[in-house]
């Protein structure tokens, strides 16, 4: 049994790292704001375009970097789920044995 235990906490750290190396974005404006990030939900890139920030007053440039930012935590979340029901199905059908015995 604690063999299966250790075995899916493997499986998770691997989908963690899985997920650390994917890399989601979500942009606004035909791309003159874009928001990169891990499918772990990190942060790693917000770039504005020079020309249309120098254009934007504040409040556009907030709601628009809000916009940004929750589509590609959407597409992170989508790829994790994803990960986690696949590895899910796994796990369970390797638990399968375990009650059998």
């Amino acid at each position: 049994m604690f063999d299966k235990l250790f075995e899916a906490q493997q499986k998770a750290e691997e989908i963690k790292k899985r997920l650390d190396s994917i890399s989601v974005s979500g942009e606004v404006e035909g791309g003159l704001i874009r928001v990169t990030a891990t499918a772990n939900k990190e942060i790693k890139e917000v770039i504005i375009d020079p020309v249309f920030l120098s254009n934007a007053d504040k409040e556009e440039l907030e709601e628009l970097l809000v916009v940004a930012l929750n589509k590609a935590l959407v597409q992170a979340e989508n790829i994790s789920q994803a990960e986690m029901q696949a590895a899910s199905k796994d796990m369970l059908g390797g638990l399968g044995g375990l009650f059998n015995k």
